[in-house]
Parts: C-alpha cells; structure tokens; sequence
C-alpha cells in the first residue's frame, strides 16, 4: 500500500504543471539626465534608468554607469524564438565608444543587461534599431539596426550567441532617421512575396529598399522611390502594399 501511495504521489509529481516563469509584460525608460548630451532624439531623450514591469505586477529597475545613458525613446518588448522569454531591446550610449544594442532581461529577481552588440566606436555615434524578425525562416530571430543613420549609415544583422550580439552581415547605404527627431519608426521588417524582409531607407530617404538576407548577405530585392523625403512610417506601409501588388499582378512565366 505504501508502495503504492508513493507511486501516485510520483505520478502527480510529473503531471503538475511547470512553475510560471516571471515575464517581462512593458518597460519604460525613467530619469532624463543630461551627462552625455548627444540628443540625437531632441531634448530629454537621454536616461539613467530602465523600469521593466512583470506579469506579477511587480517593477523592476536597470541602473546604467555614470558614463552610459539610454539613448532611446521606449524600450522594445522582443522575443528572439517562439519558446523564448520576453527580453528588451535598448540602445545604450557612452562617452567612450557610442552607441550598442542592448538585450536586456530577467535574471532571477534582477534585471540586466544579457546580451549586447559591439559599440560604434567613437562617442555621439547612434544607431537606430529597424525590427527583430526571423529573416531566413529558421526559427531564430535576427536583430538588424542601421549604424550613424546621419553619417553615411550602415544597416547591419545581428544574431544572439550567447551574451553577445554578433553582427553577420552589413550593407551600407541607408538612413532610418533624421537628426534631432523622435521619429524612430522610418524603417521596419515586413513580409514581402511570402518572405521576411527589411524595408529601409536610402541615405537621403527618398526611397525605400527591400532587402533579404541570403546565405551570401544582405541583398536589395527591389525598391520604392517617393517624390518626397520620407519623413514618416506611413512610407512604408505604401511600399509595403506597392511591393506586395507587383507580386500579385506579376504575370506567370511559360
């Protein structure tokens, strides 16, 4: 009977459901501070501090060094794979090296920084993220950015190893922001003839390039000129759809 007891207790062991593991559900940056003063953003888009709040409805704090800032509107609430938890995507700035891409998580009861980019290299150096997608259909999402969108920008693709963000392809060329603006949403991944795609801006935003990466790197699949200087997301939601009928109405070859 004991043995038997010991046996259903076992059983109820392996039936009862995994422990919820604490998620991330929004984030907001807190405490403009003015100790880097590059605003590539305008005035006061340069923080101190990273709140995260979770499911159990608690809120959670990331502290940079005196040397680092947040240099960014809103955190970006990611995930990297289906199964994968809830993490940040920030930019963080320094007088050192300039701007990198950072992943920031839960770690226990803490939050920190689990993964981040190499920096520019050189200080009031930005880069401005373009999205987080799956770009080659193999269950992993890829992060891609576009480096000094003011300076001659180069768009460049990153994927997770570990606690770096380690860049595999770049193409240069590209401006996903105007200097000064808080409009941070000029380029984005979509979903072009059945394919992830990343639709960014030329360097003097007067058109909108497709590109999809390959096994050989990132290449211009078409484009999109406009009359005018996009100024706003709207110009990719136009490409979008322009793109996406030309496929539809493309006639089939014999």
């Amino acid at each position: 009977m004991k043995r038997h007891l010991l046996s259903l207790c076992a059983l109820f062991v392996m039936m009862a459901p995994a422990a919820h593991a604490e998620q991330i559900v929004a984030a907001r940056y807190v405490e403009p501070v003015e100790r880097y003063g590059h605003y590539a953003l305008g005035r006061p888009h340069e923080y101190a501090r990273l709140v995260a709040t979770t499911d159990a409805a608690r809120d959670v704090g990331l502290d940079l060094p005196r040397e680092e800032v947040f240099e960014d509107l809103a955190p970006r609430l990611v995930r990297l794979a289906d199964q994968a938890p809830a993490e940040l995507l920030a930019i963080v700035s320094s007088r050192d090296g300039g701007s990198r891409l950072a992943l920031v998580g839960l770690e226990g009861n803490r939050l920190e920084i689990v993964a981040q980019s190499a920096p520019i290299g050189r200080p009031n150096r930005w880069l401005n993220p373009v999205g987080v997608a799956d770009l080659n259909g193999n269950g992993e999402a890829e992060i891609a950015a576009v480096t000094t969108p003011h300076l001659g920008g180069v768009l460049r693709v990153y994927r997770r190893r570990g606690e770096r963000l380690v860049e595999i392809h770049s193409l240069s060329g590209f401006s996903n922001h105007a200097y000064g603006s808080p409009e941070l949403g000029l380029s984005r991944p979509a979903r072009i003839d059945g394919c992830m795609q990343l639709l960014v801006p030329d360097g003097r935003r007067a058109s909108v390039s497709a590109i999809m990466l390959s096994d050989a790197g990132l290449v211009e699949t078409d484009r999109c000129r406009f009359s005018e200087p996009i100024t706003a997301p709207e110009a990719l939601d136009d490409c979008e759809h322009r793109l996406n009928q030309a496929v539809l109405i493309m006639p089939e070859s014999s």
